[in-house]
């Protein structure tokens, strides 16, 4: 067995830890839990660090659940929230948990032997637990004073847009509370981990099942990622960047950790990649030398996105990146079918025009200035095609007279403008 304490310790993954909590572990195997939150039917990159202890847990030779809360999912935590959420229907947790099952089973051996991880579903234990079982097996042992003492409770209380705290939001200590309990009484499980904010509910469970059975249960937490402009990791106003491939294609995932900062890489290529200390610090030391080659970018994709997606996905992230960005050839384009064409180009202001405008062909400027707006006027495109900024198809216009028509639509239907180096435009032509 390996030091699971010392392990996330080394890589910056570690924030509170209670009192006794390592040296328990170092006593032999034991099992922990974490748990998930179907509010979606896939994981986030939000949820690698969980992920990550998960699989460190297991690794360290100890059992690893993987709670997905079933039961708790319809009706929201309010830890690190400024209001309360929407409720789900059984049927939209259902799918959901189906879902997140079949993610999990990428990361971890599950199996019903030794070490092997076990997915828990707390509906399993609370649909036929009545509230009146409830408040007197689990209410009475925990005190009004003690659930308001929570920074959880007491923020969104004294929150500014004055949105309050349900009761049902309230009590949601109390089941996860009780969650700890039921798989400490029947799966052993003395330790229950999770992010920062959850220090609140996790300390409520080891509190519960000392004053209900007199038990002794552990605690620990890891820290919340933030990125080095503070904004908060895998968590975007824009949407988050997930596990799916069906809701984020493996380009763009792979994209999202080649695009790292050198200040978030550092600590990111601890936290989500299973590489060692030394080689971590070898690929250091190589991108210090060099930091233009963004060696540790490139380590940090390539490792996640083989773990998440496969090698397959990677190498078409790879070629796709390299056609973008690099010098790849138009034979990759020509494997893409509509779906991967219209992924890659996700974002990408895009234009369409009538296939009948290029029967007779078109010169450049009226391509670009009048038929689409990429180009405010013909001048522009033609000042942009003398300084060597513009690209069509991958290849430079002699000038503002070249001439395209039908004959040179990329798979029969697309024109790939590329104007100074990143900025991209999809014209689609329709018949």
């Amino acid at each position: 067995m390996t030091n699971f304490v010392e392990e996330l310790r080394w890589r910056g993954m570690l924030h509170d830890i209670m009192p006794n909590t390592e040296e328990k572990l170092n006593e032999g195997m034991c099992a922990g839990y974490i748990g998930f939150d179907p509010t979606a039917d896939s994981l986030h990159v939000g949820h690698l660090t969980q992920i990550m202890t998960l699989i460190h847990f297991q690794r360290a030779g100890h059992k690893p659940y993987a709670l997905v809360g079933g039961a708790t999912g319809m009706v929201g935590d309010p830890s690190g929230k400024s209001a309360e959420r929407n409720l789900l229907t059984e049927e939209s947790l259902e799918h959901n948990l189906n879902g997140i099952k079949a993610q999990l089973s990428k990361f971890m051996t599950f199996g019903a032997t030794g070490n092997d991880a076990v997915m828990v579903n707390n509906a399993d234990w609370f649909k036929n637990f009545s509230f009146l079982d409830f408040i007197r097996d689990v209410g009475k042992h925990i005190t009004v004073n003690y659930m308001m003492a929570k920074d959880s409770v007491k923020k969104r209380l004294n929150g500014e847009a004055g949105a309050g705290l349900s009761f049902t939001e309230f009590s949601y200590q109390l089941i996860q509370g009780y969650d700890f309990y039921y798989l400490w009484k029947h799966h052993d499980c003395i330790l229950q981990m999770g992010g920062s904010d959850q220090w609140g509910n996790i300390v409520t469970g080891t509190e519960f099942i000392r004053r209900k059975d007199n038990g002794t249960a552990y605690a620990l937490t890891t820290q919340l990622i933030k990125k080095a402009d503070g904004t908060k990791f895998g968590k975007t106003e824009s949407g988050a960047v997930w596990l799916d491939p069906e809701k984020t294609s493996p380009y763009r995932f792979y994209q999202f950790w080649l695009n790292a900062s050198d200040e978030d890489v550092k600590k990111w290529i601890r936290i989500f990649t299973l590489k060692t200390k030394e080689e971590i610090e070898q690929l250091e030391k190589e991108h210090d030398q060099a930091p233009h080659l963004r060696i540790l970018q490139k380590a940090l994709a390539e490792d996640i996105t083989v773990r998440t997606h496969s090698e397959a996905a990677l190498e078409t992230a790879i070629k796709t990146s390299g056609f973008l960005f690099g010098n790849g050839s138009l034979d990759f384009f020509a494997t893409l079918n509509d779906v991967q064409v219209l992924e890659i180009f996700d974002g990408v202001p895009q234009f369409h025009i009538a296939k009948a405008a290029l029967e007779q062909g078109l010169d450049v400027g009226t391509l670009l200035a009048e038929q689409t707006n990429i180009f405010p006027s013909k001048g522009e495109v033609k000042k942009t095609i003398q300084g060597g900024g513009l690209s069509i198809n991958k290849a430079k216009p002699a000038d503002a007279g070249q001439q395209y028509s039908t004959a040179d639509l990329l798979n029969g239907k697309y024109i790939i403008v590329q104007k100074g180096k990143k900025n991209y435009f999809l014209i689609t032509v329709q018949d």
